[in-house]
């Protein structure tokens, strides 16, 4: 009795610490969370639906170019389009009258997606006990990695991915109330997935890869006549070729009237119209993407990586602990395999020692490795692409609870993670963002219309969307110097510190404390600065020794230097 009892007062521990974690998520989300990850998170969703939906000044990336277009333009419009437009409408019926700010901007996508993130929760409850876990067990440690709080709560295409894998997932297993393996019959829904997955991200099929198969395999058993089983494919595939329509059409009629003004026009125009454009120049994005990525020249401009970094780096880097504990049983797993057809071979005993029952669930563990391996045959390898990986990976981790001996490592590892990228990484641009959206929307700049020039140096790319300048506003300029040398830098600073042709010119440079030192070398002088802390730049890291010295804070911090013009 006591043991039951001891059982019943975990779980419920369990759950209770899966509902702190989870009002962590959304919590965190709506504070906002100040780090950012990669510009993948801003300009390949909101900043592009900023520009389309509420007019906005934005960059266009060139993959949403009409003349190469690379990424669909479904998955925005349904998640950042949706947001962006109920604030419009709010805006717009007077219930609130300034609705559309840098903190809304920011917020409302990325809140949808920690709302759609529960999706990845659901599957672990529902997978858990397929797999042999304790759901409340894998559900804490699912909510309690950093990725989910981090990554999952960002407007990436890879969190979709990992939603839409695990969606998949829980697809293709399915047991009788009596614990016997079911036969799927969703062939229709897994069709549309997988179709939905691969435009979001063409990757998609190395991690559908698995699931397919698995689900081939369960239909191909369990089904005696063969008829039965071509049916399911052919519903499959059927599903499949009409979303892949579907996202044709879309993407088709986005991109050759380029831009959402046009789009809705169209929709009024008649059926034979749009007919007759899509006929002049068929779009088929996910192609373009592939036909851009297998081409080694073009993946070497985005950085070209050893082909094991995903393996040891990236993994460990998301998963810390789990990973290794993988990879280990990984290990053991093919020395058991290797060791049996050795044996099986020896003695011609015939194939059935091959398929006895291993206690290490031998799936879950290709659910995991065989996206991984797809994914390192690409030689550019970001830690990003692998976290939908964080299912598969739960799931095996809690069966025969190999993670609880690790739970300190575990729970340091997940708090070092978020703070480093949930909080200093490239943490000072958000807020300065803000900072800057309120002082040119001030009301004082909003009764003389100032010129400003914002200049940024050393930092990620600003998202233009959360600074809400209208495309009208044509007195405010944005100068992205990225990485450039100090003599780029001080020529381009000093020609704005001599044009201040009209009155009322203000320019600003936002640069990181790290190189902050490469101004004063220019010659020219600041008024004010406004210091915002904290903010980590891998690209140009604190020396050690400073960060001990009375000047810690600048070195971790994002300077916002006005220039002075009464030199």
């Amino acid at each position: 009795g006591n043991r039951c009892r001891g059982g019943a007062g975990t779980g419920m521990r369990a759950k209770g610490l899966w509902a702190l974690l989870a009002a962590l998520r959304a919590g965190w989300c709506l504070l906002p969370q100040a780090g950012y990850l990669h510009p993948d998170e801003f300009f390949q969703s909101p900043e592009v639906m900023a520009g389309d939906i509420l007019n906005l000044q934005v960059y266009y990336p060139w993959e949403f170019l009409s003349s190469s277009p690379c990424r669909t333009v479904v998955f925005p419009l349904m998640t950042s389009g949706v947001t962006y437009w109920v604030i419009k409408s709010l805006q717009q019926l007077d219930i609130c009258s300034s609705c559309v700010n840098s903190y809304t901007l920011l917020v409302s996508p990325r809140l949808l997606f920690t709302i759609f993130s529960f999706i990845l929760d659901y599957s672990v409850y529902r997978l858990a006990p397929f797999w042999e876990a304790d759901p409340w067990k894998a559900l804490v440690l699912l909510a309690g990695s950093y990725v989910t709080l981090v990554f999952y709560t960002r407007t990436f295409t890879n969190t979709l991915e990992g939603l839409l894998f695990a969606l998949l997932m829980v697809l293709v297993s399915s047991r009788k109330s009596d614990g016997s393996l079911a036969a799927p019959t969703s062939s229709p829904l897994i069709g549309i997935i997988t179709t939905a997955g691969f435009f979001n991200r063409p990757t998609f099929l190395a991690f559908a890869l698995m699931p397919l198969l698995y689900w081939a395999g369960l239909i191909v058993g369990s089904q005696k006549s063969i008829k039965t089983v071509i049916n399911h494919f052919l519903k499959l595939v059927l599903y499949a070729c009409f979303t892949a329509i579907v996202f044709v059409i879309a993407d088709t009629v986005y991109f050759t009237s380029m831009g959402l003004d046009n789009f809705y026009s169209i929709k009024k125009s008649s059926l034979f119209d749009v007919i007759g454009q899509l006929n002049e120049k068929i779009i088929v994005t996910p192609f373009n993407f592939l036909s851009y990525n297998l081409n080694p020249h073009n993946l070497a401009l985005h950085g070209s990586h050893p082909r094991v970094t995903h393996f040891t780096i990236n993994g460990i880097m998301l998963f810390g602990i789990l990973h290794i504990l993988a990879i280990g049983a990984g290990f053991k797993m093919l020395k058991k395999y290797i060791h049996q057809l050795l044996q099986v071979r020896s003695s011609y005993r015939g194939s059935s020692g091959l398929l006895v029952h291993s206690e290490d669930n031998p799936t879950l563990l290709l659910f995991y490795f065989v996206p991984l391996a797809f994914l390192s045959l690409f030689c550019h390898q970001e830690p990003r692409f692998l976290i939908p990986l964080i299912l598969p990976l739960v799931l095996f981790s809690m069966s025969q609870n190999r993670a609880v001996k690790w739970k300190q490592v575990i729970i340091v590892f997940n708090v070092l993670g978020a703070l480093l990228f949930g909080c200093l990484h490239q943490g000072g641009l958000i807020p300065c963002l803000f900072h800057l959206e309120q002082l040119m929307h001030s009301p004082e700049s909003s009764n003389h219309p100032r010129h400003y020039t914002l200049l940024f140096a050393h930092t990620y790319m600003p998202p233009r969307s959360l600074l809400n300048i209208k495309k009208r506003e044509t007195h405010i300029e944005v100068i992205d110097m990225a990485g450039s040398e100090e003599e780029t830098l001080c020529r381009t600073v000093k020609e704005r510190a001599n044009d201040f042709t009209c009155n009322d010119s203000h320019v600003f440079l936002i640069i990181p404390g790290t190189v902050r030192a490469i101004i004063t070398k220019c010659g020219v002088s600041f008024k004010n600065e406004t210091l915002i802390f904290p903010h980590l730049s891998m690209e140009d890291p604190p020396q050690i020794p400073f960060l001990f010295s009375g000047n810690w804070r600048s070195q971790l911090g994002l300077y916002i230097l006005q220039l002075d013009r009464d030199q």
